[in-house]
């Protein structure tokens, strides 16, 4: 099961600074004036290998009668409740207020492990400030500047630590394929699950959301065998307005990794939205095989190239992840969803598949031959040796003389070579350099 880590505290602290350089990007939108971050952000961060989920809350003001504030009160909670850890974020340059004060008794209800993280310790001077935060009562107390990044290898270390190495979960199901139906509100994923299965296992009307949690169904017929996980619709945030709803994404993308192969179904008359490329970046990031599925096929008016030219503008929304198979369904009228099964399927093999490491290096070698690393200040890049490493996620190591040398068109040029050689569609490919 996925490891989630809440950042929470009252408004103004430095979460979306701590937030955006965990996931290394300006994602959260951050301003000196409190309340900014109104809407949950999502997002996985990467640390020594390990992969974990991080959500973004707005600040907690416990007493406050405005709407807003309100909402977030109720949705830190969620949370809270949702996470396996907890960074409960203060700020030294102001010291303890009474609304850290309120935050720490509610988490010292929880059992789940509460991180104490002092942010804008920039100098000795703050350094000692910050030791009266240890009146808290937390065990672990970290001192950090979001805005630098000091200390926060440090926490970063301690909540690696709580992830067991095998991120997968392990249980009863664990060698049966595990197919996640993510997008958008209503868009047919309930249906599409209903379809397969042949019963109204799930609630389907036409009011967007009406799925508030993952569903999990197990299909065993016509020889093909998988868990089936229909999933809460994953909305633009600043759509999340209620607490039920934004339990629903936190459920959904736990489902993502649960998942093995994600199913991301658009709406035919809609096309691919920027949420649409966000739910499959994060299934990408994630490490997922995907299939794209383009429900609704049936309402769109179609001439000779009509797939062809849908498909071929995908590609270039989804680019650069474009080895992934798409397909044309109606689930209301059951065109082609068994295909779609069979596809998902395929795909979970591709993702499963070992390459014999002679039988790597006799290709890659070759493609290395032919097109050789540029020369990087004067240092000729060779590559010796190339291996599948033992992941979930099909990842290839390169060996070198100058693994840090090596740049992006490069390492792109070898992802290439790989899907060329190997039949990789629908799967991310990670590949890494080491030093020889």
């Amino acid at each position: 099961m996925a490891f989630t880590v809440a950042i929470v505290g009252r408004p103004n602290v430095g979460k979306s600074t701590f937030f955006n350089r965990l996931l290394e990007q300006r994602k959260a939108i951050v301003d000196d004036v409190s309340g900014v971050t109104r809407d949950r952000q999502y997002g996985v961060a990467d640390w020594a290998g390990k992969t974990f989920n991080v959500i973004d809350t707005g600040g907690f003001v416990p007493d406050s009668a405005d709407i807003f504030e309100q909402e977030i009160r109720k949705q830190v909670r969620i949370a809270i409740d949702e996470a396996n850890a907890i960074i409960f974020m203060v700020d030294a340059a102001t010291g303890v207020t009474d609304l850290d004060d309120a935050m720490a008794n509610l988490l010292r209800r929880t059992t789940k492990p509460v991180l104490l993280c002092v942010n804008k310790v920039d100098n000795n001077d703050r350094l000692l400030e910050a030791t009266e935060f240890y009146s808290l009562g937390f065990e672990n107390v970290y001192f950090i500047s979001s805005i630098s990044g000091s200390g926060t290898g440090e926490i970063l270390d301690a909540i690696t630590n709580s992830i067991s190495d095998d991120g997968e979960g392990a249980g009863e199901d664990e060698n049966i394929p595990k197919f996640a139906i993510i997008g958008q509100p209503n868009v047919g994923k309930s249906s599409l699950l209903n379809a397969l299965v042949g019963q109204e296992r799930t609630i389907v009307s036409d009011i967007a959301g009406t799925t508030r949690d993952t569903i999990h169904t197990h299909y065993n017929l016509f020889q093909k065998e998988f868990i089936l996980i229909d999933t809460a619709g994953i909305r633009k945030k600043t759509k999340v307005n209620e607490d039920l709803e934004f339990y629903s994404v936190i459920r959904a993308i736990k489902a993502m990794d649960e998942a093995d192969v994600c199913l991301l179904l658009l709406d035919a008359s809609k096309g691919i939205t920027g949420q649409d490329l966000n739910i499959f970046s994060l299934a990408a990031k994630k490490g997922k095989g995907l299939v794209v599925l383009v429900n609704k096929w049936d309402l769109v008016e179609k001439e000779t190239n009509t797939a062809r030219d849908y498909e071929k503008q995908l590609k270039e929304k989804l680019a650069p992840f474009t080895d992934v198979p798409i397909l044309f369904i109606s689930v209301k009228d059951k065109v082609r969803i068994m295909k779609a099964m069979e596809i998902a399927l395929e795909v979970y093999e591709n993702k499963m598949q070992k390459i014999p490491t002679s039988q790597l290096n006799e290709i890659m070698l070759k493609a290395v031959e032919s097109y050789h690393a540029p020369v990087v200040r004067g240092n000729q890049v060779k590559i010796k040796y190339v291996t599948q490493l033992p992941t979930h996620v099909p990842s290839f190591a390169f060996f070198t003389n100058y693994p840090d040398d090596i740049r992006a068109p490069y390492k792109n040029y070898l992802e290439n070579q790989i899907r060329q050689n190997f039949n990789f569609t629908g799967v991310p490919v990670r590949i890494f350099f080491r030093k020889k």
